[in-house]
């Protein structure tokens, strides 16, 4: 006998369970590598290993509150991340920052206004009334005003490309290919960031680049770099850019971090350690990917978190720890279960609903399955009336 299939609500767990499988194999090997190379390098793990836990904690409350509340959770999430931003820019340093370096146009108040604003359109699609709705989408807006007023062009270009790309999501009938779009985009811009400090653009290409970026953050990229190709595997270690760079750094006591994720990674913890940054980026686009919400949810989402990638290849937005508990918060919301069961056939299971054989009212005598079959009417005699 042929095996019955597997019900929707099985198949259901059976993707979250792979995705949480894989993230915690990911982060579990970002704090391994960590160890493993400030052991071999004499490091200071401590920064990574909080970013590590900021990233799981923001995730597992992200999944709790949006399971509960999936458009309250993301417009408190929005409220939090703008108020962090703007009494960041108030006191000069984000509260609760491992880092007292003052803020950038590409900075962690960038970070927190995208987070902020991603949080928001997700909240616009997860509610159903319409005047919730509409004012969510005003809050968003509301934000990428708020990056102007901050003289942030780089938070007011990024958070309009958020709301832009939310809208847009509207009419996007399948996640696969937004979500590829969006994974192009974030290998576009770090490959582009990697070909600067490797000098390999064409001239007048990297003297436009060059302005807006100062010339400063480039002699630290090209550092980096030179950090990286004398110890590819394990990297000089966590924590020691500052203490083995010659490049010039910035007058900000504390601020000793190379302006970019990508080759911080590549200089303190070698290829590996580049390697597992892109995992874990990979990972909160599968989760994305296969997560039970709608598709609008899932690629404004990964909109705002493809803008977060941006903004920390050209910044030091990563090492606030509110910037990474708000990525893995973002993504856990995006990523959760309502207990109300919004359901989209994008998602999964319409091949399963498709197939499923059809009730017939009536009586009749019922299959081995439990479900009731049409009778067919007899062919060949038609009886005429008496």
């Amino acid at each position: 006998m042929a095996s019955a299939a597997a019900p929707p609500g099985a198949r259901k767990r059976e993707r979250r369970n792979v995705s949480d499988g894989a993230g915690v194999a990911v982060l579990g090997a970002c704090a391994v590598w960590a160890l493993i190379t400030a052991a071999a390098q004499d490091g200071r793990p401590e920064g990574v290993l909080l970013a590590v836990l900021a990233v799981a904690a923001g995730y597992a409350g992200g999944r709790i509150c949006g399971a509960l509340l999936p458009a309250a959770a993301c417009a408190a999430a929005a409220l939090a991340g703008l108020s962090l931003a703007v009494a960041s820019d108030a006191s000069r340093g984000v509260p609760g920052a491992a880092a007292s370096a003052p803020l950038g146009h590409a900075g962690a108040a960038t970070a927190l206004l995208v987070l902020a604003t991603g949080a928001a359109c997700c909240g616009a699609w997860a509610t159903e009334q319409p005047a919730a709705r509409l004012a969510l989408r005003l809050l968003a807006a509301g934000i990428a005003a708020t990056a102007a007023a901050l003289g942030s062009t780089t938070g007011l270009v990024a958070c309009a490309g958020v709301l832009l790309c939310s809208l847009a999501a509207a009419r996007m009938r399948h996640r696969t290919l937004g979500l590829a779009g969006l994974a192009c985009a974030t290998a576009l811009v770090t490959s582009l960031c990697w070909a600067i400090a490797e000098a390999a653009l064409p001239e007048g290409l990297a003297t436009a680049l060059e302005g807006p970026l100062t010339q400063q953050r480039v002699l630290q990229w090209q550092d980096a770099l030179a950090l990286a190709k004398s110890d590819p595997v394990f990297g000089t270690g966590p924590g020691r850019f500052g203490e083995l760079s010659q490049a010039p750094m910035s007058t900000t006591p504390g601020d000793v971090s190379p302006h970019s994720a990508l080759l911080q990674q590549a200089a303190e913890q070698g290829i590996v350690g580049t390697l597992l940054l892109g995992a874990v980026f990979g990972w909160m686009l599968y989760a994305l990917w296969r997560a039970h919400r709608s598709t609008q949810v899932v690629l404004t989402a990964a909109a705002a978190l493809t803008a977060l990638a941006a903004v920390a290849s050209v910044g030091n937005a990563l090492s606030f720890t509110p910037v990474t508990a708000g990525a893995g918060l973002l993504a856990g919301l995006a990523t959760a279960h309502p207990l109300r069961d919004e359901w989209d056939p994008q998602a999964g299971d319409a091949e399963a609903v498709r197939s499923r054989p059809r009730r017939v009212g009536g009586g009749g005598p019922e299959g081995s399955a439990g479900l009731r079959l049409r009778r067919r009417p007899r062919r060949g005699f038609r009886g005429g009336r008496g």
